[in-house]
């Protein structure tokens, strides 16, 4: 096993062998947003299929009384939670905010968020306002002072719902404050929702002290390597205990609710919906469990891209990487929680993507912004690759 801060030895390419030989002309240097997935995740893949052709109906059975509590148990490990029953599983990070949303008893609900949130919530918290379900509070998520502008407006006001990033997925800043919001979460409210996507086995993240307080929210598509269908929310007990939104399998398990009426859960699983594809968490499982077995803690993976940003950027800077010299770096990489991509700003930022995928490089852009995502597939080789195409740039 690799020890939690140490960084591996070189590149795992081995272990994505099939997606990376898939296409032998790509260099995919977006790890951030769609992360390759490991070659485990194929014979996890084959085997839900596998399941539901030998078990048919009874491959809920095995789907929900080991997949599904084995995944628990993966997210509970990586982010030290007491139990793995504060863990509930959805489709998509979309579904669980909506669920989680309708829990809060008060409409409109009061709702402090950043001008910085992922699509998901930007939009669904845009058209609640216009429905008149929410008012909305936008912090701006600029600047060097961000952190406490956000922490004395979550203080000074009076909120239902506080949501937030961990990461923020364009600029790559790392509010590394974000768990203080624990001091203000109450079960009557606010409660304070973290948006984990970027953070979660990106940056080694620890809940212990906080997660009797704060939800967090996340899921496989990124830095866990298991693509779509595996979004997941701890939930602290105490929280939300009756959604409205409510789906079939939240009636599952010991149950609590007024005589006669709607009876939920008592553990997370009071925010599930129903019937769903489990393929995904047979994947995330895979992936999980490949992690711990190859030793490729977050902590580790994490210092591989870091030691690899920091020669990109070297390289850029030095003009090996053609105009990204003119772009500015709006998250370089330091000692500090760190994110998995580098992000750089400048107008030409949309143009230089497109150019760059008529060579076969992947990277991504949001406005004005490319984010370069690197991870234990990368190594030297592939920067001077990178650098090349990035030369041929007007």
């Amino acid at each position: 096993m690799v020890a939690e801060n140490q960084a591996v030895s070189g590149a795992r390419k081995d272990l994505f062998s099939r997606a990376l030989a898939a296409a032998p002309g790509r260099l995919h240097m977006a790890a951030h947003s769609h992360h390759l997935w490991p070659d485990a995740t194929l014979a996890a893949q084959v085997q839900a299929w596998e399941d539901a052709a030998v078990l048919a109906d009874h491959k809920w059975d095995k789907a929900m009384g080991h997949v599904y509590p084995a995944a628990q148990a993966l997210v509970a490990r990586e982010l030290a939670l007491p139990s793995p029953d504060s863990v509930v599983f959805a489709p998509n990070t979309h579904t669980l905010l909506a669920v989680l949303t309708s829990a809060i008893d008060r409409r409109p609900v009061r709702v402090l968020s950043t001008d910085g949130e992922f699509h998901s919530f930007r939009r669904q918290a845009r058209r609640w306002v216009e429905a008149g379900e929410i008012t909305l509070t936008l912090v701006e998520s600029d600047g060097p002072d961000f952190a406490e502008r956000f922490l004395a407006a979550a203080r000074g006001g009076d909120f239902d719902l506080i949501f937030v990033s961990h990461v923020f997925f364009k600029s790559g800043l790392v509010f590394d404050r974000v768990w203080e919001l624990a001091e203000l979460a109450r079960p009557q409210g606010p409660w304070v929702v973290v948006d984990g996507y970027h953070g979660f086995r990106a940056v080694p993240t620890d809940l212990a002290a906080v997660a009797d307080r704060l939800f967090y929210i996340a899921g496989g598509y990124k830095y866990a390597m298991a693509g779509e269908g595996a979004a997941f929310l701890h939930a602290p007990p105490g929280f939300g205990p009756r959604p409205v939104l409510t789906g079939w399998y939240a009636e599952f398990g010991d149950l609590e609710g007024p005589p006669g009426g709607v009876g939920y859960a008592r553990d997370a699983s009071r925010f599930m919906g129903a019937t769903f594809d489990p393929s995904g968490l047979y994947r995330f499982v895979a992936a999980g469990r490949m992690l711990e077995a190859e030793g490729l803690t977050t902590s580790a993976i994490a210092a591989h891209a870091r030691g690899l940003q920091r020669t990109l950027l070297d390289r850029v800077a030095a003009g090996a990487a053609g105009p990204l010299k003119d772009a500015t770096v709006l998250n370089p990489p330091s000692e500090a929680p760190q994110a998995r991509f580098l992000a750089l700003r400048h107008p030409s930022a949309q143009a230089w993507k497109q150019a760059l995928a008529a060579l076969g490089v992947v990277v991504d852009v949001r406005d004005d912004v490319l984010r370069i995502g690197l991870s234990i597939y990368h190594d030297e080789g592939d920067l001077e690759a990178f650098c090349a195409a990035c030369g041929a740039l007007a």
